[in-house]
């Protein structure tokens, strides 16, 4: 799932989304496509996601089959299965239609949301390997607020994901010069990419304060779940890379190398923050229950 989102980035910074023309599956009317560095990142592109849709659908008969006293073990493979199968489908009709930036924008939130199924699956099976089931020690009590509170974060971030897939898809990143001002103010004229750019910036920035409140109420509130404080902490690290990561992207726009290093990482970090939240938000609430 990683390589489907690092794979797919790898496509959007190269400008290689037509690199295959309008057809599919085939890749100028040719099974094997003439080598061309845009239509095989393309085509290596569909390749990954269709080998991973493979795989994930023999995962889900696997869980179906074999856990099936675990039903959250069997939503997570379902949504993974589902969420799969729409970015496909949705990227199927973005090479034949036209690569409309908002309809690639939530092509990516699917694939995020597919590989956040995948990681949670994958930590279910962990811990029932383990025997570590969902228990808490007892007296510990996850509170209403903070439960919602993990949720509004985690929606929040996958809105944020959603605003910076868009500012990638309509290539706005040179829309603000420099980092943190932007174009050399706290606040540029917003029109254009520059729009884009600063909505991003700005939406970053409370991303990045709602998670710090988020990773101070998980560690000081509750000392007795070492799992939360964990995951705040994680989350934390990763919201501040993912930051640091985004000015990166700024500084390296006149180097194509670094600028496309730059911006796989900055890919990865946020999938790994997305996962780090939609983990936490699933165990407030099994703890919660309890």
């Amino acid at each position: 799932m990683m390589l489907v989102l690092l794979n797919g980035a790898l496509v959007t910074k190269t400008g290689s989304g037509q690199g295959c023309g309008t057809d599919w599956p085939l890749c100028h009317g040719k099974f094997v496509p003439a080598y061309t560095i845009s239509s095989m990142i393309e085509y290596s592109h569909r390749a990954v996601s269709g080998l991973v849709g493979i795989l994930v659908l023999v995962l889900f008969i696997a869980v179906w089959k074999y856990a099936k006293d675990r039903k959250d073990a069997w939503w997570y493979a379902l949504t993974a299965l589902l969420f799969t199968f729409i970015q496909a489908i949705m990227g199927a009709l973005a090479v034949v239609l036209g690569q409309a930036p908002a309809v690639m924008a939530l092509h990516y939130g699917f694939s995020l949301i597919a590989f956040a199924g995948t990681l949670l699956l994958s930590i279910v099976l962990y811990r029932r390997s383990k025997g570590l089931g969902d228990k808490t020690p007892q007296g510990v009590v996850i509170t209403n607020w903070f439960r919602n509170l993990t949720w509004i974060v985690t929606l929040y971030s996958y809105m944020v994901v959603y605003v910076g897939a868009f500012v990638r898809h309509t290539e706005a990143y040179g829309g603000c010069q420099g980092w943190p001002l932007c174009n050399g103010e706290i606040i540029p004229t917003l029109q254009g990419t520059t729009l884009i750019a600063f909505v991003h910036r700005v939406a970053a920035l409370l991303l990045f304060i709602a998670v710090a409140a988020l990773a101070h109420f998980a560690y000081h509130n509750h000392k007795q779940i070492r799992e939360m404080r964990v995951a705040g902490i994680c989350a934390l690290m990763l919201v501040t890379a993912q930051i640091l990561s985004g000015a990166w992207v700024v500084f390296t726009l006149g180097n194509d190398n670094i600028g496309l290093f730059a911006g796989l990482l900055h890919t990865v970090l946020i999938a790994g923050l997305f996962g780090i939240l939609c983990y936490m938000s699933v165990r407030v609430w099994q703890l919660g229950k309890r």
